[in-house]
């Protein structure tokens, strides 16, 4: 009896110790198993920041955040005395210069056309009558009856009179013809550099009217009603919802099973637990800093780390930018 008892004790005592191996090895496979690798990225856009090319005051927004608007439509209008009063300015300065060219074109006036007419006959009269008495001490000088200073001073009235006649001349001429060739080019000039200066001002004042360059969601309002903004600031942001992909930082010993072209399949948990299909469409090495790196240890070496990006395979609805994405099976 001693000795059933004893060989049971000794078959229970084999049982237990098979149990305690047995469940070493089980939980030994388990921690020695290695955990499943995940690969997660995020899901991106193209977004657009809106600034305007003048200082002003936000004079109103026209837009909301969340709100969707549509390439062209008007966001915001900028507000800028000091723009309007350099349009007054420059729509003066060209009003002179038009009227300068109109008076270059028509030349002088009648009044002033006849009048120079007058000068040029009455010095041509002046001419005729020193001509003549020029001739008359001639000839005395000719019979020895005056001297020779008498005939040089007759001479030089006469030089004079003809002298004037054509300064009298020249005057009715350019009255008559108006400015010349050069003065007429040098007043049309002012007038092309007064219209650029007003035109310039103009496409000025159409920056005062914000535009959305895309199509998209407004996700940032930066200024408020009434606040200055200078030149360049940032107004706004725009995203553009109808292009998103997703992006993955992947250590390059992980990249065996995936090249441009390559289906994945993704999962999104801010959308449940259904897997989407993406096509791999870039892949570049990041930057030194963003590099994962080894301890060498066991032969390992230096490893560095890849943007890859994705698209979807088609429109994935209540997909947002920002959304958490995992790759979970990599297809060829």
């Amino acid at each position: 009896m001693k000795t059933i008892n004893n060989k049971n004790s000794m078959l229970g005592g084999l049982l237990g110790l098979l149990g305690v191996i047995v469940l070493v090895s089980v939980i030994g496979f388990y921690a020695a198993k290695p955990e499943p690798l995940i690969l997660q990225g995020e899901v991106e856009a193209n977004e657009y920041r809106v600034s305007g090319k003048i200082p002003g005051r936000v004079k109103e927004i026209l837009v909301e955040e969340g709100m969707l608007v549509k390439r062209g439509d008007t966001l915001a209008i900028i507000d800028s005395p000091e723009l309007l009063a350099k349009l007054d300015q420059a729509v003066a300065a060209r009003s002179a210069a038009e009227a300068q060219n109109r008076k270059a074109i028509k030349g002088a006036r009648q009044e002033q056309i006849m009048g120079a007419y007058e000068m040029w006959q009455k010095a041509e009269v002046g001419v005729e009558i020193t001509k003549k008495s020029y001739d008359r001490v001639q000839k005395l000088f000719d019979k020895e009856v005056i001297p020779a200073q008498k005939r040089d001073e007759a001479e030089a009235q006469y030089r004079a009179a003809v002298a004037t006649a054509k300064a009298a001349k020249s005057q009715y001429d350019m009255a008559f013809n108006g400015a010349e060739k050069e003065d007429k080019e040098a007043a049309l000039a002012l007038v092309s550099r007064a219209n650029g200066a007003v035109n310039e001002v103009e496409s000025y004042l159409g920056e005062t009217y914000i535009i959305s360059p895309s199509s998209g969601e407004v996700t940032e309002i930066f200024p408020n009603r009434g606040d200055l903004v200078g030149t360049g600031a940032p107004l706004m942001g725009i995203t553009d919802m109808s292009d998103m992909w997703f992006t993955f930082s992947v250590r390059e010993d992980l990249l065996k099973e995936m090249n441009t072209g390559t289906i994945v399949k993704i999962k999104i948990p801010a959308l449940g637990d259904k897997t989407y299909e993406a096509k791999i469409t870039f892949m570049k090495a990041m930057a030194s800093y963003a590099t994962w790196r080894s301890t060498k240890v066991g032969g390992q070496f230096d490893a560095k780390t890849f943007e890859v990006k994705a698209k979807p395979a088609e429109a994935i609805s209540g997909l947002r930018p920002g959304m958490s994405a995992i790759i979970e099976t990599v297809l060829k």
